[in-house]
């Protein structure tokens, strides 16, 4: 038995929670990884996997074995990566996901210059406004929106902004200017995936929530923008998304007394102690642009 590929395959399988899954990831059948786990397990004597029609769970071996496998990998992968990186400039493929606005205001419009700069690396880009698990689906680096909790990852924060509450002044001509957050109990409005609580700074200089009545409820970011941009009414979001917009003026901030710190726009990618040299190519290229979209 190949040891090194039974522990990869055991470790796809609990990252996957399940064989069929770690299969497509190894390039393997389902009943393959299945019997290479069966076989680990049996030089091992031990269970490694609770296994029911519906559920698959670690035991508490497999729990240890999982931990000490994901360092004894990793410290391989680094091992061979340090020394082709020393010798390679940074090449392959990049799968990344971005939000749909993000990548359409700030990525593509900079691209042309990382590809020129990196010829030899390829970009598999997917957009997405909805939360993404990066190893499951495979992702190296994901741009995310928010606060966000998992030990899997790492986090770094591109930019940060406001909250910003914003209406199109053909909309503000019709029905009038809110003076505080209670007046929007009064207004048409247009909530996205983050919900109705809107967060709103008060004198003392902590946060309250308003939960506003949604006229209407929009999940695309692009989508939403367009209806405020359009005059259908007022919506609250992080000043990153609607920046282009408020320096065309085809939105305009109001409750601007209100506003407080916005979600922070990240970039994420899998907790691994080496990083490809294509990844972090990546990485300071995304914060390279959104410094100077920000500054």
């Amino acid at each position: 038995m190949n040891k090194f590929q039974a522990m990869q395959a055991f470790t796809r399988v609990a990252e996957c929670n399940g064989f069929s899954a770690a299969g497509r990831k190894m390039g393997m059948s389902a009943s393959a990884v299945t019997k290479m786990i069966g076989r680990l397990e049996d030089e091992l004597g031990a269970q490694l996997f609770n296994r029911t029609t519906r559920r698959l769970a670690l035991t508490d071996y497999g729990q240890e074995f999982y931990e000490r496998s994901v360092r004894i990998l990793s410290d391989l992968e680094d091992a061979e990566s340090m020394v082709r990186d020393a010798a390679e400039t940074p090449r392959g493929t990049i799968r990344a996901v971005v939000p749909f606005s993000f990548g359409r205001v700030t990525l593509m419009p900079a691209l042309p210059e990382f590809c020129e700069q990196f010829p030899d690396i390829r970009l598999d880009l997917a957009f997405d406004d909805a939360p993404v698990d990066l190893i499951e689906e495979g992702f190296d680096v994901g741009v995310r929106t928010g606060l966000l909790n998992d030990s899997r990852l790492m986090t770094r924060v591109l930019t940060r902004g406001q909250q910003v509450t914003f209406a199109a002044s053909s909309y503000l001509t019709r029905h009038g200017t809110p003076e505080t957050p209670d007046d929007l109990h009064n207004h048409v409005c247009i909530v996205g995936r983050f919900g109705q609580e809107w967060s709103f700074r008060d004198s003392g200089g902590g946060t309250f929530n308003v939960a506003v009545e949604p006229s209407h409820t929009i999940w695309s970011g692009d989508a939403l923008r367009e209806a405020v941009v359009g005059g259908l009414g007022i919506s609250q979001a992080t000043w990153w998304l609607v920046r282009k917009d408020l320096e065309a003026g085809t939105v305009v901030p109001i409750l601007d007394d209100y506003a407080c710190a916005g979600r922070p726009v990240s970039v994420l990618y899998p907790a691994n102690r080496h990083l490809p040299r294509k990844v972090r190519a990546f990485i300071d290229f995304l914060v390279e642009i959104t410094r100077k979209e920000g500054g």
